[in-house]
């Protein structure tokens, strides 16, 4: 991943999150209810959950202990 990538803002929906980071459906929510994992966001008040993709980023450099 190239230092651009990183730093490009975008909203990421489940299947993206889930492709990221390896993980399945239930371990996402059970992890952000856990407050470990980024919360999701319902975007344009709709039913439709977005996460924020440098904050995934983030907890994935972290998970790689690539970040303090």
């Amino acid at each position: 991943m190239t230092v651009n990538e990183r730093t490009h803002r975008c909203i990421w929906r489940l299947p993206t999150v889930k492709e990221r980071t390896g993980l399945g459906r239930s371990t996402i929510y059970d992890l952000m209810k856990a407050e470990r994992f980024p919360k999701g966001r319902r975007i344009a008040g709709s039913n439709i959950t977005g996460w924020d993709s440098l904050e995934v980023e983030a907890w994935i450099a972290k998970q790689l202990g690539e970040v303090a």
